[in-house]
């Protein structure tokens, strides 16, 4: 490698300064010393980096273009110098968080806002999962915290909980053209079961998938997303079940009415859950922020 992060500074401050002297007096070294840096790598780079003129020194367009490009390699080195001084200080170089689908991420953003303020430097990750998903991220590693995660925890260990919301009750809508809007009564799980149901497919890679609200030969349609599945409701595609938070949004537009099923879905309890194999100072500081009660009623709200 003919170019060193070293010769890069030379030639940043040869840039600034304006001369080699000068250059040498902020770097604390002897015009010498850069003169003949510069000479042998122009010497093995077979180009002209500078335009001498007097004690005035001038980049060439080749020096130019070596200085643009090597400016972006000083700041990526010294970012690297910093996270590697962070990382030693015990904040993770990143931190991967999960929402199940039922939380809007948007609730997230003012705490992962906070936390990038405070420069810590950690990278943040933000990732949705479905149903298990959840343990799932935990479990295989590609996430450190999953926040709204419903059900029971696998038979794993290494992995705490926090209750999120203990009674997170779905709410079953269709579109009031469907044909079970005018279904009286409760609805038999015999008639739902003539009726497409709108699902979103958990996300577990190595726990068994968790289905929820759907029943043994009913035909169904998975979408990517809870905005997506409550479209396709309202468009009169199928049937299924919403948080609140968007139930009562599509309901007061007009474009879903809430039914009654005759079996009705027991409430599931959400959860805050992390690894606890490697708590670094970032995931630390999430965790302390959601004890806060503000920062709970909102992401569990309407859930």
């Amino acid at each position: 490698m003919k170019i060193s992060l070293d010769f890069l500074i030379v030639l940043d401050a040869i840039d600034r300064h304006g001369s080699f002297s000068a250059a040498a007096s902020a770097l604390h070294r002897v015009p010498s010393a850069l003169s003949h840096a510069v000479a042998k790598l122009e010497s093995d780079l077979d180009v002209v980096l500078f335009a001498r003129n007097g004690r005035r020194a001038t980049l060439t367009p080749a020096g130019r273009a070596l200085l643009d490009d090597g400016r972006h390699l000083l700041v990526a080195a010294s970012e690297l110098e910093r996270r590697v001084q962070r990382i030693a200080k015990g904040w993770e170089a990143e931190l991967r968080i999960a929402l199940d689908m039922l939380i809007p991420a948007d609730r997230m953003l003012p705490l992962i806002g906070r936390f990038l303020a405070a420069g810590h430097g950690t990278q943040v990750r933000l990732a949705y999962e479905v149903l298990g998903g959840g343990w799932d991220a935990l479990v295989t590693g590609r996430a450190d915290l999953v926040i709204g995660v419903p059900g029971d925890m696998p038979a794993r260990s290494g992995i705490a909980t926090r209750l999120l919301a203990a009674d997170s009750r779905l709410r079953f809508m269709v579109a009031p053209s469907h044909p079970l809007a005018s279904c009286p009564g409760p609805i038999a799980a015999a008639e739902l079961r003539n009726h497409r149901a709108i699902a979103i497919a958990d996300t577990s890679r190595e726990l068994t998938a968790r289905t929820a609200g759907l029943l043994e030969g009913q035909e169904t349609l998975r979408v990517p997303d809870m905005e997506t599945k409550a479209a396709a409701q309202a468009a009169g595609l199928g049937v299924g079940h919403l948080p609140r938070w968007l139930a009562e949004r599509e309901a007061a537009a007009g474009r879903l009415v809430e039914r009654t099923l005759a079996d009705t879905r027991p409430a599931t309890p959400c959860y805050i859950a992390w690894r606890t194999r490697r708590i670094g100072k970032a995931l630390a500081w999430f965790l302390a922020e959601l004890e806060k009660p503000e920062v709970l009623e909102r992401l569990a709200d309407g859930l």
